[in-house]
């Protein structure tokens, strides 16, 4: 009886300093990039985890998870520089961890950005110059 006891406890213990979004799904996040109508733009993508590039649309990158926006950069010759602010939205297993991974594991969640969640495929409308 007392090795179940343990066992549990122990369990327990352990379920309370990890977040559940960030084991299931981690912090980081592939995306797609593509620009309409043209093709061959070069993009950065910025959030407060970092930058990335997309040398070539369409094409896809991998971004840190985070609670701000995702701000899309994208130019090409002949093209005026667009910028698409993409908007994070809260993923649902964030809040079923409350109850399952404590506040210590929600609270993990959203400071490591894996409670978030992007849009998989960004679509940036570029217009040409006339």
């Amino acid at each position: 009886m007392k090795n179940i006891f343990f066992i549990f406890t122990i369990s327990m213990a352990l379920s309370f300093l990890t977040g559940c979004a960030s084991i299931v799904n981690g912090t980081n996040q592939s995306v797609s990039v593509n620009t309409t109508p043209t093709k061959g733009a070069t993009c950065s993508l910025e959030n407060d985890k970092g930058k990335w590039y997309v040398g070539n649309t369409p094409g896809s990158v991998t971004v840190h998870r985070s609670y701000q926006d995702l701000i899309v950069d994208c130019e090409k010759k002949g093209y005026p520089k667009t910028v698409k602010s993409v908007a994070s939205k809260t993923k649902g297993m964030a809040f079923g961890n409350v109850v399952f991974g404590g506040i210590i594991g929600a609270g993990v969640d959203v400071v490591d950005g894996s409670a978030y969640d992007y849009p998989t495929d960004i679509q940036i409308p570029m217009s040409q110059r006339g």
